[in-house]
């Protein structure tokens, strides 16, 4: 009996700025990478070509603060718009989701900077108006100045107590999206003159080590209720937080076997968190250059490469990693660094090439295109063979596709890529649900399932129903 084939999840990964992982592409005439960023009829024809590709969502990335740690300036990332100048992602949401009916929309929101308060009702309100297609990137953030702008001091907090503060965080947004409304508080009676009945509307008085929230919610439960949760820690600590808390796990992994590792880790981590090895979609970015021929792709991607702007790849590592490589004799020991910043991606240039002592310029050359993602470059047959082969060696579940340059490279994989993964029965030709957790679990799928942590401890009215 032959095995079923799994399905491709795919999500377009980006941000609201210019040539998000491939630093110089705004030169690119291809079409300027992103430069529309800033216009709502960009971000809708987006969407609408997405939805046409059967994609799950569209995903945007966000920081605060600017990276500043090459060179102890942030004059590279400026000059080089390393993520800079970049807007706010949540309010293109619901322009998209009016232009569409099935795709979803993630979004990132730090726990450092917004009050859980602020945040539940945030995701909530989004839920409501995409009828339950919005999908939280929950950072812990890594970039030092955004502390100082948001009047937290020049320091940042040390990396595991971002997580634990993180841990917090999440157990009062559980409280306030899941346990502090009941499913009937709204009632429409119109003899007793009342919509919501006050009886079911409830105070969560939550006490913690970092916040205290009394409640109670100030929306009324949305289609999912708790967004879709979205996390990308790759060190010890964040491994323990995403396990406990994601739905959807991603990251870069540079090689196939770094991706079989990782995945097996987070799995491994979510049994022991009493979870289930599927209770996670894991994703793995991906840059992919495609054209009708791998001839042709190749051209494509050595023309981008010409574009490139070394001094600003090197500005996103180093923030990055918060580490200065431009102070560095070697980078033999990156690996074994502490750093505040993002841990999990100091190892992945000896993932690369173990043996290799990285120079800058080698940094600024593999990053130069997709960054860190490892690069898929030939016709639609030949992307496909590779990202199947992904998918079956290490049980990853789809991908953070990461075009190189925007909206060109999406709309040539809707346009390629993604008719060649239908006819091998490797992605839905249509939508069946109607939520973002129903695209990534299966129709009926709209809630948190009973394993999650959101549910571990219930208030006293739900005790006693």
């Amino acid at each position: 009996m032959r095995k079923e084939l799994k399905q491709i999840r795919l999500n377009a990964f980006t941000q609201c700025s210019i040539c998000h992982h491939s630093k110089g592409q705004w030169k690119n005439p291809v079409d300027g990478s992103s430069l529309g960023y800033k216009e709502i009829d960009y971000w809708v024809n987006l969407a609408k070509k997405l939805e046409e590709g059967c994609f799950d969502a569209l995903f945007l990335a966000d920081v605060h603060g600017t990276y500043n740690v090459y060179k102890g300036s942030r004059e590279a990332a400026v000059r080089h718009t390393v993520q800079f100048p970049s807007n706010d992602p949540t309010l293109a949401i619901s322009a998209m989701a009016y232009a569409t009916k099935h795709i979803g929309f993630a979004c990132t929101y730090s726990t450092t900077y917004f009050h859980p308060y602020q945040t539940a009702k945030l995701f909530s309100t989004l839920d409501h108006l995409t009828q339950g297609r919005v999908a939280w990137n929950i950072v812990t953030s890594y970039l030092a100045d955004a502390n100082e702008n948001f009047g937290l001091g020049d320091q940042m907090m040390e990396h595991d107590r971002r997580y634990d503060r993180a841990d917090e965080y999440m157990e009062v947004t559980y409280q306030l999206w899941e346990h502090s409304w009941e499913e009937d508080a709204i009632v429409r009676d119109l003899e007793k003159d009342t919509h919501t009945d006050p009886t079911k509307v409830h105070e969560i008085n939550y006490k913690g080590n970092y916040f205290n929230v009394p409640g109670p919610h100030m929306c009324e439960p949305s289609p999912q209720r708790t967004p879709v949760l979205y996390q990308a820690g790759g060190s010890s600590r964040g491994i323990t937080f995403a396990s406990r808390h994601a739905e959807g796990v991603f990251g870069m992994f540079p090689t196939i076997e770094s991706c079989r590792k990782a995945v097996t880790a987070y799995r491994d981590a979510a049994v022991k968190q009493g979870r289930a090895r599927d209770d996670m979609k894991i994703f793995p970015g991906v840059t992919v250059v495609v054209a009708e021929t791998d001839m042709a792709a190749q051209k494509k991607a050595e023309e981008a490469k010409s574009y490139t702007s070394p001094e600003g790849s090197l500005a996103l590592f180093c923030g990055w990693a918060g580490i200065d490589l431009a102070e560095l004799d070697s980078t033999d020991n990156l690996v074994e660094m502490k750093t505040d910043a993002i841990q999990g991606l100091l190892s992945a240039l000896v993932l690369i090439d173990a043996d290799r002592e990285w120079s800058l310029q080698d940094v600024a050359d593999y990053m130069a295109i997709g960054s860190l993602m490892p690069k898929i470059i030939g016709s639609p047959s030949t992307v496909a063979d590779e990202l199947e082969k992904w998918i079956d060696e290490t049980d990853c579940d789809g991908f953070n596709l990461v075009p190189v340059t925007q909206p060109s490279g999406f709309n040539d994989f809707v346009d390629l890529v993604v008719p060649e993964l239908q006819k091998r029965k490797r992605m839905r030709t249509s939508y069946t649900g109607t939520t973002l957790r129903e695209n990534y679990f299966g129709d009926g799928e709209n809630r948190l399932r009973p394993r999650h942590p959101a549910y571990s401890s219930l208030p006293d009215w739900k005790k006693t129903k």
